[in-house]
């Protein structure tokens, strides 16, 4: 996603909204994002989650509010977000990038490539992709019942699910009719 200078990365934003929610620290808020399964929904890892503490805090966007044992050390830190920490995540919820977007995954950038791969390097790699597909799937489906079960059947985060299960679908039928041509060479 592209950005202006002095806005926030999506690993920013994702780290705000929680903040946003109820105050945490890192760790806290590390644990909050792989229960929800974020790995689903953004692109954002453990470091990623301290830097953006890091960077927000030196910005002024998040504050501590409290530190239940400071032994613990400024990663057990409970950060909340300022006033212009609020600013500026309605701010970049409103980009037009966010909706006009189409990065292409790595497998798409492969099949246009694959023409020059050996025919049994195709079948394999279409057979990895439809196996990591198919786990994907069971592991989305599952993620589904919990989100449902912690907010509704029509939750924002169902939805996002759902839509991730739909695009696995549609791409495990889309291998079938790859797989079912005739391919030349």
């Amino acid at each position: 996603m592209t950005r202006k200078s002095g806005d926030l990365s999506a690993a920013d934003l994702v780290v705000l909204s929680l903040l946003a929610e109820r105050p945490m620290h890192g760790y806290e808020l590390w644990a909050e994002l792989m229960r929800r399964h974020v790995w689903k929904w953004a692109e954002i890892s453990r470091p990623q989650v301290y830097y953006s503490l890091k960077k927000l805090e030196e910005r002024g966007h998040v504050r501590v509010v409290g530190n239940p044992d400071p032994a613990l050390g400024p990663e057990r830190s409970v950060l909340r977000p300022t006033a212009s920490g609020r600013r500026m995540l309605t701010n970049a919820l409103g980009r037009a990038d966010w909706a006009t977007q189409r990065p292409p995954p790595p497998f798409l950038t492969w099949m246009v490539l694959s023409w020059q791969a050996r025919p049994d390097d195709f079948n394999a790699q279409m057979e990895r992709r439809r196996e990591f597909l198919t786990q994907q799937l069971a592991e989305d489906r599952a993620a589904l019942e919990a989100v449902i079960g912690e907010t509704s059947e029509t939750s924002d985060a169902a939805m996002v699910v759902r839509l991730g299960i739909r695009h696995f679908e549609t791409e495990l039928a889309w291998i079938d009719e790859v797989l079912a041509r005739h391919r030349p060479g």
